[in-house]
């Protein structure tokens, strides 16, 4: 019981000093000369829309035994959102349960999820002064080996620098010894190529890799990968530059 409990506090420890890193350059960056990435303009406010991606009956990816990406992402996005505002920060989630955020009444299975989709890129483009934190699992059924956290950012200003600082603050955090590097999203991602702010997707594991599905479970874990991207973003938010 000892040795458990042992274990936790280091955990969690590990956990607080990573979401610290973020906290601490807010302050130590706010008395230096150097320019925030995301500022508020005109007098607005900079909102992170936390998006959990899928939901409902759209599970997204599936471990072979059946954990569901959909599920895992608004967890994950929830402890995302709450570390954000105890941070000050404006947020906006998507969705806070595992629904879809579709249009009521429509037919099929594929009119639901386009709206679905529309209906995310309405909320971003409507919200001033928006950035998109999009999180989801990956998966590679043909290399049930691969696994980490890793970041892909959209094409508007300050979307590569955001993503470079979430990687770096991952890979400290997550990706000890399994380090990679942030990616350009592809175009034909519908909800990045049609929102008008700058946006990255945090692909927080690999549900076909057995081991990391079971710690994406994991609340301490979720925990873990929230601080991290958090931590990255404030760093971003602060002006800090990549070492």
């Amino acid at each position: 019981m000892i040795i458990l409990i042992r274990k936790r506090i280091i955990l969690l420890s590990a956990l607080f000093c990573c979401f610290l890193v973020g906290l601490a350059a807010i302050f130590w960056y706010g008395h230096t000369p150097v320019s925030p990435v995301f500022a508020p303009q005109d007098g607005v406010p900079v909102t992170v829309v936390v998006d959990a991606g899928h939901g409902g009956e759209d599970g997204g990816a599936t471990s072979p035994n059946g954990v569901e990406e959909s599920r895992l992402n608004l967890e994950i996005a929830l402890r995302v959102n709450d570390l954000l505002r105890f941070a000050g920060q404006r947020t906006l989630l998507t969705r806070s349960e595992d629904i879809t955020i579709s249009d009521p009444d429509l037919a099929t299975v594929r009119q639901r999820k386009v709206s679905d989709l529309k209906n995310r890129v309405a909320l971003v483009n409507g919200t001033e002064n928006a950035i998109l934190l999009s999180i989801h699992q990956n998966s590679l059924p043909s290399s049930t080996v691969t696994h980490g956290a890793q970041v892909f950012w959209n094409r508007q200003e300050g979307a590569e620098v955001l993503a470079e600082m979430i990687q770096d603050s991952l890979n400290t955090c997550i990706n000890l010894g399994n380090e990679k590097h942030p990616k350009p999203i592809p175009a034909t991602i519908y909800l990045m190529k049609n929102i008008s702010a700058p946006g990255i997707i945090v692909e927080c594991g690999f549900l076909s890799n057995a081991d990391e599905t079971i710690r994406l479970q994991e609340p301490a874990y979720q925990l873990k990968l929230a601080a991290a991207v958090v931590g990255g973003y404030l760093r971003c938010a602060a002006g800090e530059e990549m070492p």
